[in-house]
């Protein structure tokens, strides 16, 4: 391979997370396996604070994008965020096509 291209490596990051006992309990079984549980709910959180995009939360949580989507609008979590004046506009433009 040439110097100037860079062999891209991914990163693993983890941490250990001290939850207590009764929230640890709660979530151990209510929503096993907790790791995986845990990696959604950031993941969701990450997309509803505009972070990541849905095909990226998508991605890192090795499902299909509209399963994620619907997963997210179940959650509560829209996939069109339009301030009013944004919607007006995109309505109103639609009907100019």
């Amino acid at each position: 391979m040439s110097g100037t291209m860079k062999e891209e490596h991914p990163v693993m990051a983890s941490t250990n997370l001290e939850l207590g006992e009764e929230p640890g309990d709660l979530l151990a079984k209510l929503c096993p396996p907790v790791e995986q549980t845990a990696r959604e709910m950031i993941v969701l959180e990450l997309y509803r604070r505009n972070l990541i995009s849905s095909g990226k939360a998508a991605a890192l949580l090795g499902i299909p994008r509209l399963d994620f989507i619907q997963r997210a609008s179940e959650l509560g979590i829209p996939y069109f965020r339009y301030t009013e004046d944004e919607w007006r506009a995109e309505v109103a433009e639609s009907k100019r096509a």
